[in-house]
């Protein structure tokens, strides 16, 4: 089949907020709706009829069930533009835009728009299944005296609802316990992980202060920045909280090297030449490839490894070495997890082993990793993340005149997803 190349055109994000703040009371279709619109505006596509659009969310309700076509409906787009609703964990929405990409690459579509929200001040909260089971008896229920006796048979206990836990169902494991149990296998110390969450929150607020996410962020809730990062953190003050995750003694990851529950959405708008050309719509980076993988973390591999089987691929497959990027963008779920990946790359058993590679694949350099803050210090509303990656890496590509930057995103159920940029 023929195929043709695919280009990031424009990226809108609303700005990252702590959970339970600024955003209480916003539901999740309205977020995602308003951040739509932003882009809409930025691209001027009112009106128009794009492709397709693909969104997601992780903490999604039920009510949710079309939250992409709902979304596209609350907008100025035309109300001829399909949508269809995604779930990849942290890897939602690059997962949208890979789909999209490769639909706009078979010439069955000319542009798109991908994108992702989350945000915990919107929880679907749940009955428990023993409730569940009795209120759909009731509602079943053909007489009276049968709904009478159901009634008999609540109890207080029943009311109990279930919140969401972004925890593993196999493991019973959160994240943070998950990523503990690397670490230490890992050895990577608690001074490096502060370290690299330092860097986090200073490459951002210098990103912030060169100005380069003005034409990123929209203005939302009479915000117009990330309200997580900080200008004051120190070595000093990272080093002074407590674990967040492992209360043995050992534990050594902290809210302060995590990245926070979080609110906010990301979009990013994908177009071909053909119709960037006709439609004066400009061309930020060209979306190469991505591949999504996944690990055997209930066999006893680390859950947040996959991006390295990912990665591996993605290399092989375009002939690259891990070298041969100018920007990388990881994202920083916890500090710990980004320093076992790149520790995993650089380790020959590992490649050998999991990667099914001669040796290793090498380090990477320090300077061109997250040069403009990532996860840690701005954020991670989970399904949003991959859309503030790729719009963030194909502003930094664009500005940077030539080269290529590489994305590697970690998600629950041990998987990963990684995609590799170009400059046009």
């Amino acid at each position: 089949m023929k195929t043709r190349p695919v280009y990031i055109s424009g990226g809108s994000r609303t700005p990252f907020v702590k959970s339970m703040t600024h955003y209480h009371g916003i539901t999740t279709q309205t977020l995602m709706t308003q951040t739509l619109q932003s882009l809409i505006q930025r691209v001027k596509l009112d009106g128009v009829m794009v492709g397709d659009v693909g969104l997601g969310a992780v903490m999604n309700s039920s009510k949710n069930w079309n939250l992409a076509r709902e979304c596209v409906l609350g907008t100025t787009l035309s109300p001829y533009t399909p949508g269809y609703t995604l779930q990849r964990a942290c890897g939602t929405s690059l997962e949208t835009t890979l789909q999209l990409c490769l639909k706009i690459a078979n010439y069955q579509i000319d542009n798109a728009i991908a994108g992702g929200v989350d945000t915990n001040s919107d929880l679907p909260l749940m009955v428990n299944h023993q409730f569940a089971q009795k209120l759909l008896a009731l509602h079943s229920a053909k007489d009276f005296l049968s709904k009478l006796k159901i009634i008999g048979r609540l109890r207080p206990s029943d009311l109990k609802p279930d919140f969401p836990a972004v925890v593993e169902p196999r493991t019973h494991l959160s994240m943070g316990e998950h990523c503990e149990k690397m670490v230490k296998e890992w050895h990577i110390s608690r001074e490096a992980q502060d370290a690299l969450s330092l860097r986090s929150h200073q490459n951002g607020v210098a990103a912030y202060e060169k100005g380069f996410y003005e034409d990123l962020i929209f203005e939302y809730q009479g915000l117009k920045r990330d309200t997580l990062l900080r200008s004051d953190t120190t070595l000093e003050k990272l080093a002074k909280l407590k674990p967040a995750f492992d209360f043995t003694g050992k534990g050594t990851l902290t809210a302060g090297n995590s990245s926070p529950l979080t609110d906010g959405a990301a979009a990013v708008f994908l177009t071909s030449e053909e119709d960037a050309k006709q439609n004066n719509h400009p061309l930020l980076a060209r979306f190469v490839d991505a591949q999504a993988a996944a690990i055997d973390f209930v066999g006893g591999d680390g859950l947040l490894m996959a991006p390295t089987i990912a990665v591996s691929q993605l290399l092989k497959r375009n002939q690259l070495t891990l070298q041969d990027f100018d920007f990388y963008e990881i994202h920083e779920a916890f500090a710990g997890q980004v320093l076992c990946t790149l520790k995993a790359w650089e380790s020959d058993e590992y490649c050998k082993k999991i990667l099914k590679l001669d040796k290793a694949l090498g380090p990477i350099e320090q300077n061109k990793i997250n040069v403009n803050g990532s996860s840690i210090a701005l954020g991670h509303p989970f399904a949003a993340t991959g859309a503030r990656i790729v719009a963030t890496l194909a502003k930094i590509l664009h500005q940077h005149g030539k080269g290529r930057g590489l994305i590697s995103i970690c998600t629950a159920g041990g998987m990963g997803v990684a995609a590799i940029l170009e400059t046009v």
